[in-house]
């Protein structure tokens, strides 16, 4: 079993991760100001690309700070919807998972 103090030392990494790699996307999409057509194109295409990883980056470094919220006021590991303990093993795949198996699965198939 994976202590909370370790827990949040993932977390914390990841945010870190995340954090560099928005920047060095910020970086890439303000370098990007080609005057041939072609290069231009190709431009435009990485650039939507990387939108996508910084809109996704974005979201997770939400729900990142949301679980390290949730460690400062004790509720970590518990479901934000029902208040049933998280599995560890879910916790070890997906750290900052708010919802149980349950009702994650209920929200996925709109229950």
């Amino acid at each position: 079993m994976t202590s909370i103090a370790k827990r949040k030392a993932v977390l914390e990494n990841r945010l870190q991760e995340l954090n560099a790699r928005l920047h060095e996307i910020d970086e890439e999409l303000e370098s990007h100001h080609s005057k041939d057509w072609e290069e231009l194109a190709v431009e435009r295409e990485t650039d939507e690309v990387l939108e996508g990883m910084g809109l996704s980056g974005q979201a997770e470094i939400k729900a990142i700070n949301a679980a390290l919220v949730r460690i400062q006021n004790g509720e970590y590991g518990d479901c934000v919807a029902c208040g049933a303990q998280i599995l560890p093993e879910r916790l070890d795949l997906l750290p900052y998972a708010p919802l149980c198996r349950k009702c994650a699965n209920a929200r996925a198939s709109g229950r």
